[in-house]
């Protein structure tokens, strides 16, 4: 399925990280992308020329593709789901304005309120980034 990003995750401007779900599949994997733009909050007290998105921002946003594979079961329907760690994260380059950026979330366990995943960014078919995930949910 192909769900609005308004419609799964609860986060809004400028706290929601992703453009667009590409692909979930309950409980099991979530894809999305997002097209890093010169004009992103975050950027606001960098100099031109340096800009870079702060490596904490692509995991939130790897984090609420994540949630989506959470949040689309029926049994966790408007429940919360929380971010909670990071374990080996891996990053291979920086993200910059002009970016496209493809994120893809695995669950890999999923049981009462704990669920681990694994997550990819891609940029071109490249991997940028990887890291293994938890989330809590409420």
């Amino acid at each position: 399925m192909k769900p609005e990003v308004n419609d799964v995750i609860p986060q809004r401007y400028p706290f929601q990280m992703i453009d667009r779900f590409l692909e979930v599949t309950a409980g099991k994997t979530a894809t999305a992308v997002k097209l890093i733009s010169i004009n992103e909050w975050f950027f606001a007290n960098q100099q031109a020329g340096q800009l870079t998105v702060p490596r904490p921002i692509m995991i939130e946003a790897m984090a609420q593709t994540g949630v989506a594979a959470i949040l689309t079961l029926p049994e966790y329907h408007g429940k919360n789901v929380f971010f909670g760690g990071i374990k080996n994260a891996q990053f291979q380059d920086d993200f910059r304005p002009g970016d496209q950026l493809t994120f893809k979330v695995e669950m890999k366990k999923l049981r009462a309120n704990i669920g681990l995943g694994h997550g990819v960014i891609t940029r071109e078919a490249k991997v940028i980034c990887e890291a293994d995930l938890i989330f809590a949910v409420e």
